[in-house]
């Protein structure tokens, strides 16, 4: 399964390919984003990062700067 993570601030999408049981920290973590420092939404609905994978695409706002 393919999901897109719709990078808010930075106007981006990456795609991740999930395997069964991957969750969005797994997802996260993979391109270098430390998923505590980011929300994830779903429909509007916040969704823990430790949630597994089932949805085709999700928005990420990350809740820090980068320096």
């Amino acid at each position: 399964m393919i999901v897109k993570l719709l990078l808010q601030q930075e106007d981006e999408a990456l795609d991740y390919t999930a395997k069964p049981g991957d969750t969005y920290e797994d997802a996260l973590l993979s391109f270098g984003i430390n998923p505590d420092t980011v929300l994830i939404f779903f429909q509007g609905v916040s969704i823990p990062q430790d949630k597994i994978i089932e949805e085709d695409a999700v928005k990420i706002i990350s809740t820090c700067t980068r320096g």
